[in-house]
């Protein structure tokens, strides 16, 4: 088995990606430099198997990925009105848990064959699914999840990014699935389970392999839709062409060959870097982003052509924002202030749209510390600047285990 540890990593995250590669036909693992503890495999994990697929590996957010464009347009031509734009950015698009697009957008997605596999599982579960994915496709949900302005400080130019994924039908479908796996219905209420929770494992080859991987992709195909969707309302709002682009998932399962043999991998927040591939990599939102291409080495080679998808968390939500009492919408306990996040944001020079303490630039890694973990395998084309940035509010909460 070939193992690869990129960065440091605390003990709880290296217990459960060790425990990943000793469930099912492991053949090899790659823990990035941003890795941290997640729901059964970590993220910032990577698992290779021989004819096996995880559905609790590649998550609930199904297909969560980026997607950058490099816009035609200058940053000296709206310096001025970004506040304006940042207005019309969350005036526009629909942040946070459970939203639906305020205009429904019709798209060829919908009549993809493979919406066959829910007609297999049940009608009802079809039709409930592919209204949710209708009503919610170019939502951007909560969480980490995000829309930048940004700026390549040494050419001027102005980009555009988002985060996100599958939305509530991505999760409908990991859950339906996981039940699936473990001899449940897939409408069932799945009992509560632990982060520790061993990896789920299907045999690729058998139906409910089969379905899986095909839901899954299908889920890939609306994560792209969605993020697509989204950057052209903020292109509409600057008024800008986009000119060069960047599009990538990071929590998914690949079919790639590997020293001459054909595997499934399994990446929960890694960012696939094969030789010339192109990425995306947000930090948080008061520090750099970056353009990522990945390099010809032996040392990719050996981390089955995965990197990081982002500078990775080191402070849970909750020691940062506090415990959240619901009823009352407020937050006690947190190590983070709002005046020490309002603070470090505005020396960044970032106007914020929403956003708490929880997302603030104290509970991440610095992407640089990151990256250079990772420079024999990769290269860094662009470095990027965050000016805006829009997400959900302080107060909601993400089912969507990113």
């Amino acid at each position: 088995m070939h193992i690869v540890t990129f960065g440091q990593h605390d003990e709880n995250t290296l217990r459960q990606f060790h425990n990943c590669l000793k469930t099912g036909d492991v053949v090899g693992g790659v823990l990035c430099a941003d890795g941290h503890y997640g729901y059964s495999q970590p993220v910032g994990g990577v698992v290779v198997y021989d004819g096996q697929i995880s559905p609790s590996g590649v998550g609930y957010d199904i297909a969560c990925g980026n997607k950058a464009v490099k816009t035609n347009i200058q940053y000296n031509e709206i310096k001025d009105g970004i506040p304006h734009i940042m207005d019309e950015i969350a005036k526009k698009i629909s942040f946070g848990i459970g939203r639906k697009n305020k205009t429904k957008v019709d798209h060829e997605l919908f009549d993809d064959p493979d919406w066959g596999v829910y007609q297999q599982i049940g009608k009802h579960e079809h039709d409930q699914l592919k209204k949710l994915a209708s009503d919610q496709l170019g939502t951007v949900g909560s969480g980490n999840h995000f829309v930048d302005l940004l700026i390549d400080e040494k050419t001027g130019d102005v980009w555009i990014a988002n985060h996100f994924g599958s939305r509530g039908f991505g999760h409908k479908t990991a859950s339906g699935f996981l039940n699936l796996a473990n001899g449940r219905k897939f409408s069932d209420r799945a009992p509560g389970e632990s982060m520790e929770q061993a990896p789920t494992l299907i045999d690729l080859h058998s139906e409910l392999g089969d379905l899986y991987y095909r839901a899954m992709m299908l889920a890939g195909k609306y994560a792209y839709a969605g993020r697509d969707y989204v950057i052209e309302q903020v292109l509409a709002i600057l008024g800008a062409k986009a000119t060069f682009e960047v599009h990538n998932h990071h929590n998914f399962a690949w079919k790639e060959s590997h020293r001459g043999k054909d595997y499934i991998v399994v990446r929960k927040g890694a960012t696939p870097s094969a030789p010339g591939q192109l990425g995306f990599i947000g930090g948080s939102m008061g520090d750099i982003s970056v353009i990522v291409q990945g390099k010809d080495t032996r040392e990719n080679q050996n981390a089955f052509y995965s990197t990081v998808h982002g500078a990775g968390r080191i402070m849970s939500r909750t020691q940062a924002a506090g415990k959240m009492n619901w009823r009352k919408r407020t937050r006690t306990g947190g190590q983070i202030s709002q005046k020490q996040m309002d603070d470090a944001i505005k020396s960044f020079g970032v106007e914020l749209r929403g956003g708490g303490t929880d997302e603030s630039p104290f509970v991440y890694r610095k992407l640089q510390n990151v990256l250079d973990a990772h420079k024999d395998t990769i290269d860094i084309l662009h470095v990027l600047k965050p000016i805006g940035v829009c997400m959900a509010g302080a107060y909601e909460f993400d089912p969507y285990k990113d």
